[in-house]
């Protein structure tokens, strides 16, 4: 399911219990605040009995201006074991940044599984540095080499600083 809404104290504890009042089981989740604004993404278990009851639950949070989206998992077929890599990427913050990477991403089939980033204030000159983490699967069919030497090249055009590592 996905949250969203403006952020408060208790917002998650709200969910969570909903969540166990209906006796589901919390597995995995990503939340953050970003711009006084809250947004979340989970995965719960819970019995097909209870399912009903639960997203009735989480869709009266809307009157207290949190937006719920439930997307029922149908069960997908078990992907095949793929690489991963580690991309971080720092520099001057101009527009373009993050499309031109995930772009060149793409190209080798590059699937994105989670991506951070922010905006700081630079130690020395004050300017907006841009500082993005990339966590990333890598098919089979990807050359490493390639795939390097093209975001290296992209970095050096852009005038950043990347980061790259397969991981184990």
């Amino acid at each position: 399911m996905t949250v969203i809404g403006k952020d408060r104290p208790g917002l998650v504890e709200t969910v969570a219990r909903l969540v166990a009042e209906h006796g589901g089981n919390w597995l995995e989740s990503r939340m953050c605040r970003l711009g006084g604004e809250f947004a979340g993404i989970l995965r719960v278990h819970i019995a097909k009995d209870n399912q009903a009851a639960l997203e009735a639950a989480l869709r009266g949070l809307g009157q207290h201006g949190l937006a719920v989206q439930v997307q029922v998992d149908r069960g997908a077929d078990a992907a095949p074991l793929q690489r991963l890599a580690r991309l971080e990427i720092i520099g001057q913050d101009r527009p373009g940044i993050v499309q031109q990477i995930c772009a060149a991403l793409a190209v080798h089939g590059v699937n994105v599984e989670e991506f951070t980033s922010e905006c700081t204030s630079a130690p020395m000159s004050g300017e907006l540095l841009f500082h993005a983490n990339i966590t990333m699967q890598l098919p089979a069919a990807c050359q490493l080499a390639d795939l390097r030497r093209e975001v290296e090249k992209l970095a050096n055009d852009l005038m950043v600083d990347a980061d790259f590592e397969e991981l184990e």
